[in-house]
């Protein structure tokens, strides 16, 4: 039998402008994730953790944790974008037109935005993207722009074996 190699995601030279990735992988949220995330940050808005509190605002129930939902677009994401990333560089326009719930089903996808070569470092090149989450009934909740200094096929580090 042969060894075949698994997916081992897209280096620089795999990107093209315009080119859209759905992200494969979509992700329930639980209560869990919702209130260690927001232990875990230090987040003391009790509309994150408190159902007697959240019942009194105009959601009436507790908030996912916005934060918690970028990093769970942005972790959808990497399978298709940034797995040979060298870094992030940033995130820029972050919106969140409607709120996410405990028990919302968020799936993503990214439209390549921009490419050029890295000036600091040649092995690598520079990606810009803007990935768009949304619920499990198709509505966006989450929109940002990511810039990814991401390594050429020729630069990236050797793998452990």
């Amino acid at each position: 039998m042969a060894e075949k190699i698994g997916w081992e995601g897209r280096f620089f030279e795999d990107f093209e402008v315009g080119d859209t990735y759905p992200h494969p992988l979509g992700r329930s949220i639980t209560e869990a994730d919702n209130i260690w995330f927001t232990l875990l940050t230090q987040n003391t808005n009790p509309s994150h953790f408190d159902n007697e509190y959240a019942a009194k605002t105009s959601f009436k129930r507790v908030l996912v944790n916005s934060c918690f939902t970028l990093s769970l677009v942005t972790g959808q994401s990497v399978t298709d974008i940034s797995q040979n990333a060298l870094a992030n560089l940033a995130w820029t326009d972050i919106t969140l037109p409607l709120p996410v719930f405990v028990g919302d089903t968020i799936h993503s996808r990214s439209e390549v935005l921009g490419l050029r070569e890295s000036k600091s470092r040649p092995t690598t090149g520079i990606v810009d993207v803007r990935t768009e989450g949304y619920n499990q009934r198709g509505e966006v909740v989450i929109t940002f722009k990511r810039t990814i200094m991401v390594y050429k096929r020729s630069g990236r580090p050797e793998k452990s074996a």
